[in-house]
């Protein structure tokens, strides 16, 4: 591609069609530009920049090359055992079904058909089912299309890959075509399920096309695919008798792609193989041998593992762990640039680094090792609960408890108070030297980090800002060396809180990872970090992961605000607090009856106030959050202290207002935003401490509505306030019909930016 020599005069600007051949540089491997930039007759100064702003230019790029959709794919590979074709439709409709909380609007599958050679039968060897809607539609249709063919489910096979995909929509509207998996031709010779976005997929495309393809689908997913039959018919006409194999295929592809993704390759030219790679999305392996004497090596090098001749084993992928955790808890996280290649029975891996201007070299086989989950199937399934989001409300008693499991120390002395945190033991001197905190979320994480940043700014001493991730990127705000920023997220994969913390990570600042996933992309990036230990939250509403964060961070501050004898009382009593914490909770669960009662009341209303100050500012934004996600009703968190510059104007004898006026510094100033609301013919729900019902709404006032909740230190109470709201949110959520674990339009994770 070539480029006008186009420098405007007397500038260092980048023209338009620099920049352009930039890109191009960058996705489409012509030379360097740094080089190039010798042929324009410009001094050697403006050079410089302009390979500063090249380098830049590329860091942007690498940045958006996160933004990637959130899918959900799974793999199941049987060797040297025995499985009908129905036992194998199921395991591929169970592994999806693991991974609808993620948010998906149609879903697919392949599995083999009896023959190998597509000459032999007048179905191709790999069967295709795409259905747009829910996983259940899917199963329908693929049972309705197998009546038809006479395609027999008895049918048992020793050896069978099979591939499965939910899609959340990105390129393309929700259809059949344009699920996964996508094929290469009408013969389906090249299958491809894929999590991630393909940010040069439009040049791809038009190479192809050029070279006589045709795309049936909108996707960016589709030219992945047609480039493996590309480069697989290419070698074929070039080396003759030689072989190429399903690795190098998949070597030359993943050298052509950019953008964040995950993908699993399947191929009747390569029958009972499966290739799994990734660079951004998360990927894993789950390893089940069934044969009673195997080995318990946790570690494999190359195909040596796995390789005794005629053990029987099963082989999972997937993007989530709840999928696998069923049939195996040994897994292999998959690490980005690492090739997986599954073929009789062995599993080998190849390790590829991306170069600086885009390009993949080859390293090796590499060696790795098998992880233990460390999950029962028991959490990822609802027990006696109606909904997931009803069994992690209900959960959070427990899930607090394992948060702080051997993280608090209490023993007969009052010295004997402490907090440990091993993940961040080795870190905490630099912290506690930080010219500020910085604390980057999203959503309800970000909500976290606002509940937590008083207590960290009163014990430590040090500044604390937040920052929304995207609103951090989008301005390019100072991140400095001096800088600790603490980057929170549920499922450590957030596209926002991952391009913010490269950002903050270039910038030098150390990078502390608060997380509920292990192996996650934010805990493998950060320097040090906590994990939140909530255990697995399938509903897309976090319940226990917001509270499990919220006392990680208090935690985080007691660590970092040390021993002094200054706040040591104030330490203690937060500590012993902390250990009650649980039992105040199962206290305010008493009230999910009352909260139901509520919910009735507002069933019909189409938009709801929250109130709330100081440390209850985060509780407000996050109540409002719930009820906006799972009931589908406006709701508005809002800072008391603003109330009278704008929001007021909403308030009348209809709309109604929830107000949370807890005992901490804020109750006076509270008592006096509901006076004012009732004095504006407010109908008041108000939020306070036991006994302080009459302080908060006299009884004559017969419009108010009070819900009295345990007290404890006003830096926890957020833990403890935020339940009655999440029970308001499930209950109006199911009273008005709508799918609670699953709300219209959101993911569980957000890795779409």
């Amino acid at each position: 591609m070539q480029c006008e020599k186009t420098i405007p005069p007397l500038s260092f600007g980048l023209s338009q069609n620099l920049l352009d051949h930039a890109l191009c540089q960058y996705f489409y491997k012509v030379p360097c530009l740094k080089s190039s930039l010798l042929q324009f007759q410009i001094p050697r100064k403006s050079q410089r920049l302009l390979s500063s702003l090249y380098d830049y230019l590329l860091r942007r790029i690498r940045i958006r090359s996160r933004r990637r959709k959130m899918c959900g794919i799974f793999a199941y590979l049987n060797y040297n055992v025995n499985r009908e074709r129905s036992y194998i439709l199921q395991v591929l409709f169970n592994g999806l079904r693991r991974l609808e909380y993620r948010g998906y609007d149609s879903a697919g599958i392949s599995i083999d058909h009896s023959s190998s050679d597509p000459k032999t039968s007048s179905l191709p060897p790999s069967l295709v089912f795409r259905q747009e809607g829910n996983i259940e539609s899917l199963v329908k249709s693929v049972y309705q299309e197998v009546a038809e063919t006479d395609l027999n489910l008895k049918q048992c096979f020793s050896h069978h890959a099979g591939i499965a995909h939910t899609r959340w929509a990105t390129h393309g509207e929700p259809a059949p075509r344009n699920s996964h998996p996508q094929s290469s031709d009408p013969g389906n010779e090249f299958l491809v399920v894929h999590n991630g976005v393909i940010t040069n997929y439009e040049a791809l495309k038009g190479t192809l096309v050029r070279h006589g393809f045709t795309f049936q689908s909108e996707t960016d997913t589709e030219v992945i695919p047609k480039l493996a039959k590309y480069v697989f018919d290419k070698a074929k006409e070039g080396e003759g008798d030689q072989t190429i194999t399903f690795s190098q295929v998949v070597h030359e592809v993943m050298r052509h792609l950019e953008g964040a993704y995950a993908l699993i390759f399947k191929s009747w030219h390569y029958p009972n193989e499966l290739i799994a790679c990734k660079r951004g999305s998360p990927l894993l392996l789950g390893v089940k041998e069934l044969n009673e004497n195997a080995s318990n090596g946790s570690a494999f090098h190359d195909d040596n593992f796995l390789s005794k001749s005629g053990h029987p084993k099963e082989l999972f992928l997937s993007s989530d762990a709840n999928a696998v955790v069923e049939h195996t808890k040994k897994v292999l996280v998959i690490e980005d640039g690492e090739v997986v290649h599954l073929k009789d029975g062995h599993v080998s891996i190849l390790k590829f680094d991306k170069e600086k201007h885009g390009g993949l070299s080859k390293v090796a086989a590499v060696q790795r090792a098998l992880s233990i989950l460390e999950m029962e199937v028991e959490q990822i399934n609802k027990g006696n609960f109606e909904h997931y989001m009803q069994k992690e409300i209900h959960e959070q008693p427990e899930s607090l408890t394992t948060t702080m499991r051997g993280r608090l120390l209490r023993g007969g002395s009052c010295k004997a108070k402490t907090v440990l945190l091993g993940g961040l033991k080795d870190h905490l001197k630099t912290i506690r030297r930080s010219r500020r905190i910085v604390f980057i979320g999203c959503g309800t994480s970000y909500n976290a980090a606002l509940a937590a940043r008083p207590i960290l700014e009163e014990l430590s001493g040090i500044p604390v800002t937040m920052e929304i991730a995207s609103d951090l990127l989008d301005r390019q705000g100072p991140i400095y060396r001096e800088d600790t920023a603490v980057f929170v997220s549920q499922s450590g994969e957030t596209a926002d809180t991952l391009s913010a913390l490269e950002y903050a990570s270039e910038n030098g600042a150390l990078c502390v990872g608060i997380t509920n996933t292990v192996g996650s992309a934010i805990a493998r990036n950060t320097h040090c970090g906590v994990h939140i230990n909530a255990g697995a939250e399938i509903g897309v509403a976090s319940t226990k992961a917001y509270t499990s964060q919220i006392v990680v961070m208090a935690m985080l501050a007691l660590a970092i605000g040390g021993d002094t004898i200054s706040n040591q009382a104030r330490r203690e009593a937060i500590i012993d607090g902390l250990f009650d914490l649980p039992n105040k909770v199962r206290e305010v669960l008493k009230l999910d009856q009352v909260m139901k009662d509520l919910a009735k009341q507002l069933i019909a209303e189409q938009s709801l106030l929250v109130f709330g100050r100081g440390y209850n500012y985060a509780s407000a934004l996050e109540g409002a959050l719930k009820v906006k996600e799972v009931a589908l009703m406006h709701s508005e968190g809002i800072l008391a202290g603003e109330m009278k510059h704008g929001p007021l104007a909403l308030v009348d004898e209809n709309l109604p207002t929830f107000v949370i006026a807890t005992r901490d510094a804020c109750f006076s100033k509270q008592q006096s935003v509901i006076q004012q609301l009732h004095a504006r013919k407010g109908r008041l729900i108000v939020m306070c401490s036991k006994g302080d019902a009459a302080s908060v709404c006299p009884a004559e006032w017969e419009s108010c509505r009070v819900i009295e909740v345990p007290q404890l230190e006003d830096c926890l109470q957020p833990v403890v306030n935020i339940v009655p709201l999440q029970l308001l949110a499930y209950h109006l959520t199911v009273l008005r019909g709508f799918n609670v674990d699953q709300p219209r339009n959101l993911a569980k994770s957000v890795t779409t930016q």
